[in-house]
């Protein structure tokens, strides 16, 4: 099998591009009310176990005037989004197994014989060999945790898991729309206004100086942490920011571009959203609800995972 597509390039990519800027989280955005609650779902619809009801409606995408963010999460333009289904935390390595057990699927990560993780001592990204979803920073380093986000997964991975899941990936916009709680709410972070609260981090994201000092005060020094462990947002999903970035469905493209005549081709990255545990303001900021990431297709991170959309019956 083929070798990936130049993922050195990406591996900078990875942190460096997506949500990138500096400066006080408090100042990413000028918090606006929302001007409207979140419709509540229909009456007869069943919504399965782990996901969440994300009701449909106009919303802004991308950072406005007066917002603070990376030039390509400009301009902000206006999209119209049909309700669906969320899943309520990213997959996990426990059900990630089950889908693995049940099919016998063997990852990109697992073909490639190698996935890309960051020494954190250096911030200098490498291709670990045998690194996968199982043990996603080596055989030598302890293996994921079955409630942690699953990671090492090449976008092709995440499709194949929320097709067999009877679901699909979310498109950035869906991502973003559900992030603002479907109410375009001008937070700058999927839970409000600040990254810590009463002394509280809302999220796991580097804390201290980068490279070299993840302080760890957010209760995790280096590493994903347990899905929903910093609580939920007003829609009842919950990392939506930090922990792990996610795959969406969508090619990426700059914002100015996206109504262009557009062919993917072999080098063509998908979006990510939401940040992770690798993000710090002065360098990487990409756990505001507007901030990108991305990459090809095929390549794998131990800081990237997912979470699966479903389209509403027919007639709901």
């Amino acid at each position: 099998m083929g070798r990936r597509v130049v993922p050195l390039l990406l591996l900078a990519l990875a942190v460096a591009v997506g949500g990138c800027g500096s400066g006080d989280a408090s100042a990413e955005a000028a918090s606006v009310e929302p001007s409207r609650e979140a419709a509540p779902p229909p009456a007869d619809l069943v919504i399965p176990d782990g996901q969440v009801w994300v009701p449909g409606g106009p919303t802004t995408i991308g950072v406005t005037a007066g917002e603070s963010g990376m030039p390509h999460e400009r301009p902000a333009f206006e999209a119209e989004v049909a309700p669906f289904l969320l899943d309520r935390s990213p997959v996990t390595v426990a059900r990630f197994r089950t889908f693995v057990d049940s099919t016998g699927y063997e990852t990109q990560a697992e073909r490639f014989g190698d996935g890309a993780a960051m020494d954190q001592s250096t911030g200098q990204w490498a291709l670990i060999p045998d690194a996968q979803w199982r043990t996603p920073f080596g055989p030598n380093q302890p293996p994921a945790e079955a409630d942690h986000p699953v990671t090492q997964i090449a976008y092709t991975d995440a499709e194949a898991f929320c097709t067999w899941a009877g679901g699909r990936l979310p498109t950035e916009v869906e991502w973003e729309h559900a992030a603002r709680g479907a109410v375009d709410d001008r937070s700058p972070y999927a839970w409000g206004d600040d990254l810590n609260e009463d002394g509280r981090p809302n999220a796991n994201t580097w804390t201290g100086s980068f490279p070299g000092n993840d302080t760890g005060a957010d209760g995790y020094r280096g590493g994903t942490n347990p899905v929903g462990r910093f609580g939920e947002t007003p829609l009842g999903l919950t990392d939506m920011g930090g922990n792990v970035w996610e795959w969406t469905a969508s090619w990426y493209r700059p914002y100015d571009q996206r109504d262009a005549p557009f062919t993917p081709t072999a080098t063509s990255e998908r979006v990510q959203r939401g940040g992770s545990y690798l993000c710090h303001p002065s360098y990487c900021h990409g756990y505001r609800v507007s901030a990108r990431s991305h990459a090809t297709p095929e390549s794998s991170f131990a800081h990237v995972g997912f979470r699966c959309a479903t389209d509403l019956p027919e007639g709901s």
